[in-house]
């Protein structure tokens, strides 16, 4: 069975690569201020891991990017 969230978490996939891309930010530098490990960085930008909704709002704020960039269909 495919969840109706698949094309959505691929979609924040995509945007978390391009975003840590355009802040010139390393999966190391990411994976200390999450304080986790460089390839788990590497495992949710690949999708194999999901995010937490913390580190998710600690990358908006590292990326300087809103929520919406990275799922538009956000409620306001």
């Amino acid at each position: 069975m495919v969840s109706r969230y698949d094309a959505r978490y691929e979609h924040l996939v995509e945007r978390l690569k391009k975003a840590r891309a355009e802040a010139e930010v390393s999966q190391v530098q990411v994976a200390k201020t999450l304080g986790i490990t460089q390839p788990l960085v590497s495992r949710i930008e690949s999708g194999q891991r999901k995010i937490d909704p913390i580190e998710f709002v600690l990358l908006c704020r590292l990326y300087r990017k809103p929520a919406r960039y990275f799922i538009p269909d956000l409620p306001t």
